[in-house]
Parts: structure tokens; C-alpha cells; sequence
């Protein structure tokens, strides 16, 4: 049990004298680097952890407004259009499930398959809880798929600015380094030119 927990505690510990531990080579530079580490890689873990939570509440919200509707098949009581711009439409007329009948206007949003198609063709429409005619919701799949695309984006784009953050630090601190390397040679650099 004590060799367990001794293995277990040693990344922590090799960790802590990375960032706290002191070594005469170390400059303060390479300190500051290591803490900008340690806060950006906390920084993406914290953001995955919310991109988790976001996708899951994407998902849940998702599900809910597919629930809320209930299909239904609709008459076209012209042709449909025969333009597949999102603003074509064609009237019909459908049974809610009170068994009271509406019309309206349905468009290729709401009932793709409108397209095309002749007076008197029936076509399934997706009804909110009002009767009117919603977008169809999409599949569990495709409902999985944008969660976790949802997720995965967020984490992406974290990460690739946090790692630009991390550059754009690093080359602050390289100046750095380098400006007290010059000035450290220019000190130095003299002296042990002139034994030649």
C-alpha cells in the first residue's frame, strides 16, 4: 500500500520542482514559463470540463423540442414550388391530433418534400403544441452528433489559442532571455577575449 501511494505522488512531486523547485540554473524566466504552463493547461482542463457540460445541455435541449412535436401528414392544396430557396411555399391543409383540421402554408423548411409536387400530394410535417408546422427535428444520431461537435469545436478552438497564448509568451520571455544573455556576455565577453 505505502509503494502505491509513494508512486502515485511522485508526478506531483516532480511537478511542484518544476514549477517551485529550486535549481541555481533556473532563471526566473523558466519559472514564469512553467507557471504559464501549469495556468494554461488548468485553464483548457476547466474549459473541457464546460464544453462538456454545454454539449450535454445541447443535447438535452435538443431532445426536448423534438419531443414537443408530433407529425403529422399535410395535403398540398397547390403544387409545390419548384425553386429550392428556403422562402418557397405551397399551401395545405392537415389534421391535428384533436382530429380539428388547419391550413396554412408550408415551406421547405418546414416540409422538404414539398418540392415539386403536384396538388393533393400528402407530405409529413412536424406540428408544435400551437398546430403550426416546425422545421423536422432532427435524428437521436444527428441530434448526438451536433452535441458532440458542439463540444469538440469549443475544445479545439481552446486549445489552439491557448497554445497561441503560450507562444506569444514564450517569445516574450526568449527576448527576455536573450536581452540578459547579451547583457551578461557583454560583461563577460571581454574578458576572456582579451587572454588570446
Amino acid at each position: 500500500m505505502r509503494g502505491s501511494a509513494r508512486r502515485a505522488g511522485r508526478p506531483l512531486r516532480r511537478l511542484g520542482r518544476l514549477v517551485l523547485g529550486r535549481n541555481e540554473l533556473r532563471r526566473s524566466a523558466d519559472r514564469i514559463e512553467a507557471a504559464v504552463i501549469v495556468c494554461l493547461v488548468a485553464a483548457f482542463l476547466t474549459v473541457v470540463v464546460a464544453a462538456t457540460c454545454f454539449a450535454g445541455h445541447l443535447y438535452r435541449s435538443e431532445h426536448t423540442a423534438a419531443a414537443r412535436l408530433r407529425p403529422a401528414v399535410a395535403v398540398l392544396s397547390q403544387p409545390g414550388p419548384a425553386a429550392t430557396t428556403p422562402a418557397a411555399a405551397a399551401a395545405a391543409r392537415w389534421r391535428l391530433p384533436d382530429g380539428s383540421e388547419r391550413s396554412g402554408t408550408l415551406t421547405t423548411v418546414t416540409a422538404p418534400a414539398i418540392h415539386y409536387a403536384p396538388a393533393g400530394t400528402s407530405v409529413g410535417v412536424w406540428l408544435n403544441r400551437a398546430g403550426q408546422p416546425q422545421a423536422p427535428p432532427p435524428s437521436p444520431g444527428g441530434m448526438i452528433f451536433n452535441a458532440l461537435l458542439a463540444g469538440v469545436t469549443t475544445a479545439t478552438v481552446t486549445a489552439v489559442v491557448l497554445i497561441l497564448c503560450y507562444y506569444l509568451c514564450r517569445m516574450a520571455l526568449d527576448r527576455h532571455r536573450l536581452a540578459r544573455w547579451e547583457s551578461a556576455w557583454a560583461t563577460v565577453g571581454p574578458r576572456w577575449t582579451s587572454h588570446r
